[in-house]
Formats: structure tokens, C-alpha cells, sequence
């Protein structure tokens, strides 16, 4: 089973591409869309035009998408709310199973508890799939961390999800 984490941002989302095989995780792909647009509206369009050229390419079979905590910056707030909902827009539109997690639910199934920092997570991460370390931005680390979440059949069952596992 392929899984597809997802850390949404406005001008960057991370992505990070596990692979789930017989209890065993192995890490295919990570990175970010970069989005450049100043335009807000033509962001959108951005994240939706590469979201669906990372699903062509890789092909996952389930998305797992961070939740949006609560945040100071309410216009930010807002803009991540936009992108979350193009990027699940796009995963039903194209029946792409979907599961979205809270950060401590993801920090939970990662660390074991849903305080973890960043460091910690991206310790954990390295660890469960075996690198030696994650590159790049926590944009990145925080989206396998969620794929690493969503391979859990403890949230795929609560959440009715049906894969083959």
C-alpha cells in the first residue's frame, strides 16, 4: 500500500511518499510544492495543478492529511484552510481514500505522545524508516510523519477506511 502524507501551507505543502508492506515501512519519495504565485486565487491554482501531478506520477492509495490547528495569524489560518480544501477536493474527486489527523494524533502514532517537538519527530521518523536522516524543511518531516500516522490500522479502522493491508 502506498501512502501519501500531506502537510498543507499556502506556499508550501510537504509531501512524503511511504510505502507499507507486510508491517514494514519503507520511505518512497518526499518533498514540497512550491508554490510561487503572489496571487492568492492563482495559488490555489498551483497546488491543485501540482497535487494532481504528484498523484499521477506516485499513485498513492490512501492520502493522509494534517488538520489545521489552531493558529495566532488568523489570515494565515485562513489561507491554509484554502489549500486543505483544494488538496481534498481533489482527493474525492478522484476517490482517493483521505484520512485526516490532528498534529497530536500524528505526534501520538510517531512519538507516542502528542507533545512531541519537532526534533523528536524527526528523530522518530528516521528511525521507523530507517534513514539516516530526512532532508530538507519540517514541512517535509511532518508530511511522513503522517503517512507513518496513517499506516496505522488503528486510524484506518476508526476512520472506516477499507485498504488492503
Amino acid at each position: 500500500m502506498l501512502i501519501l502524507g500531506i502537510d498543507p501551507g499556502s506556499t508550501r505543502v510537504g509531501y512524503g511518499l511511504i510505502k507499507k508492506q507486510n508491517n514494514e515501512l519503507k520511505l518512497i519519495t518526499s518533498g514540497l510544492l512550491k508554490i510561487l504565485s503572489k496571487d492568492k486565487g492563482l495559488r490555489l491554482l498551483e497546488i491543485e495543478t501540482q497535487f494532481l501531478k504528484l498523484l499521477k506520477t506516485q499513485k498513492p492509495d490512501l492520502v493522509v492529511l494534517e488538520k489545521l490547528f489552531f493558529m495566532k495569524n488568523l489570515k494565515t489560518a485562513m489561507e491554509v484552510a484554502q489549500s486543505r480544501g483544494v488538496l481534498t477536493l481533489i482527493c474525492v474527486k478522484h476517490k482517493i481514500s483521505l484520512l485526516e489527523l490532528a498534529p497530536s494524533e500524528i505526534k501520538s502514532a510517531v512519538a507516542g505522545h502528542g507533545q512531541a517537538d519537532k526534533k523528536s519527530i524527526s528523530s522518530m521518523v528516521s528511525k521507523i524508516l530507517k534513514v539516516d536522516e530526512i532532508k530538507g524543511p519540517d514541512d517535509i518531516t511532518d508530511a511522513i510523519a503522517a503517512a507513518i500516522a496513517g499506516s496505522n490500522n488503528f486510524y484506518l479502522k476508526i476512520n472506516n477506511i477499507k485498504l488492503e493491508l
